[in-house]
């Protein structure tokens, strides 16, 4: 039987509680899961490549499940990077009606670029939905508490950054 493969793509700015919820669902699904950071610098970053890559890596380091998680980092067409994990299905996460119609049209292009990979939408668990990590940094910035959006790791990591 052939490996089931799905693909998770993120900036992951830092990695949040709702990040961390479809990784939880996305491993009930398939065989391995490549959690794929994107290179993003139009996005102004707080933390580089690497070091989310390694936020990525810690977080999924304990997974003892039968999924195969895997992180990389990506820059160029998602589509490219999906063929070349042998991705069959790109994960994505839903949190409002705002984020459907920006999916929607992506996932209109990406079957025109390779209608082999489907796209899955994992509604945000409630408790998530509310989570963005463009929020959390702006909380952080300002100040606020961040306990309850990301795991303790980041946090720390976050808040040293914004000490800086």
């Amino acid at each position: 039987m052939k490996e089931r493969v799905a693909l998770y793509p993120g900036t992951f700015d830092p990695l949040t509680n709702g990040h961390i919820d479809i990784v939880r669902r996305a491993v009930k699904l398939y065989d391995k899961l490549v959690i794929g950071i994107a290179r993003n610098e139009d996005k102004r970053p707080l933390f580089s490549l690497d070091e989310r890559v390694e936020m990525a890596l810690d977080l999924t380091r304990e997974y003892t499940g039968e999924t195969v998680i895997e992180v990389r980092p990506f820059s160029g067409l998602l589509m490219h990077f999906a063929e070349e994990v042998g991705a069959g299905a790109i994960i994505r996460g839903l949190r409002a009606v705002s984020d459907f119609e920006y999916e929607f049209q992506m996932v209109g292009m990406n079957q025109r670029l390779n209608p082999d990979i489907e796209t899955v939408f994992l509604m945000a668990d409630p408790r998530h939905q509310a989570i963005a990590s463009r929020l959390v940094k702006e909380i952080a910035r300002l100040g606020g508490d961040i306990t309850a959006f990301v795991p303790p790791t980041i946090k720390t990591r976050v808040l040293e950054r914004f000490a800086k």
